[in-house]
């Protein structure tokens, strides 16, 4: 297998998630400032031309970091992430949903209309005018996720999941380009904390 690594959060979540599980899988870098994730030979391996990406031994190639991670999780069988029963996978996937269309989806377009519309407004459709707006959405989710995590280690309990690390990432993510936690949100704050504690946070930096 490779993986097709990149700077950005999203390479991140699967870095971490191979840590987590402690699988090692060659990496080939692709340059996203220089738009390289955008054209050949990136675009004949995943034409959606977003990072990052898991070729597998007969060539077949993987997108979507929860779809590269739910392979990883099936293909590696320790130390799983998403779940060993129905109910837990299933509990998984609902956390690691809302996690993304709430907080990581608006978080990250809210910067690429913003701080990153330079890099961005050339490669896709950008919004400006609705940055601010999406910025603060997320920052709703957050809110309510602190509620939710009143109690809890982590996101579904006592089992550290995907979910975790994918809102581990982005939430670091936004720390860092003008998104920064609400101290207010102490739950939030500090399971962030000891996801950041977690050697798999600093190695997949």
């Amino acid at each position: 297998m490779k993986f097709y690594n990149s700077i950005g959060p999203n390479p991140r979540v699967v870095k971490m998630f191979m840590k987590e599980k402690g699988i090692e899988i060659p990496f080939e870098e692709v340059d996203l400032l220089k738009g390289d994730n955008r054209r050949e030979p990136y675009l004949s391996k995943n034409p959606a031309g977003q990072m990052p990406a898991l070729e597998l031994d007969n060539g077949a190639v993987i997108a979507e970091i929860t779809a590269i991670c739910e392979y990883l999780d099936e293909a590696f069988p320790a130390n799983p992430l998403v779940g060993v029963t129905p109910e837990e996978r299933a509990e998984t996937r609902m956390w690691t949903r809302r996690v993304d269309l709430n907080i990581c989806e608006p978080l990250t377009s809210g910067f690429r209309y913003a701080e990153g519309l330079g890099l961005f407004k050339e490669r896709m459709r950008c919004l400006p005018e609705a940055a601010a707006g999406l910025k603060a959405i997320a920052q709703d989710k957050i809110s309510w996720l602190d509620k939710q995590l009143d109690g809890r280690e982590f996101l579904a309990g006592k089992r550290l999941t995907l979910a975790d690390i994918l809102l581990f990432c982005f939430l670091d993510f936004g720390a860092s380009v003008g998104q920064p936690l609400n101290p207010d949100n102490k739950n939030v704050v500090a399971w962030f904390e000891r996801m950041k504690a977690r050697p798999s946070a600093a190695a997949s930096a």
